[in-house]
């Protein structure tokens, strides 16, 4: 019994961090990554931390999660990169820390620079 109760654990905390990476709660979210929650972790769509934070326009947060390791070209399961979604929404201080950690602009479909090409953003 104790392990569905575990498993039921880990996926309200997983939940929670989802919830705090998209409202860019970085204090409370980088608490759950330092007492052991996966990084990389993803939800059922394959978006990770970094992904929602990058999609939701949370620059620090953003930073906080590369600072801890967050792999920057990891795609959802749509094949979409976190520095895509934050071309775009339009978040360029997201795109800009995504950048500065080596995100690849050419990763993912589409990727962001097709993104940006798309929209005629030309800040890639």
């Amino acid at each position: 019994m104790s392990g569905v109760s575990d498993e039921e654990d880990f996926r309200q905390i997983a939940e929670a961090a989802f919830d705090l990476a998209r409202t860019g709660r970085t204090e409370r979210l980088m608490r759950f990554v330092e007492a052991g929650l996966p990084v990389d972790l993803v939800n059922g769509s394959g978006d990770s931390l970094l992904m929602l934070a990058a999609y939701h326009g949370h620059a620090d947060t953003v930073r906080a999660l590369i600072g801890a390791g967050a792999d920057v070209d990891r795609r959802n399961d749509r094949d979409q990169s976190p520095l895509a979604g934050a071309v775009f929404k339009d978040f360029g201080a997201v795109a800009a820390a995504l950048l500065e950690a080596g995100a690849d602009p050419d990763a993912g479909t589409p990727s962001a620079r097709q993104t940006a090409a798309m929209f005629d953003r030309d800040w890639l």
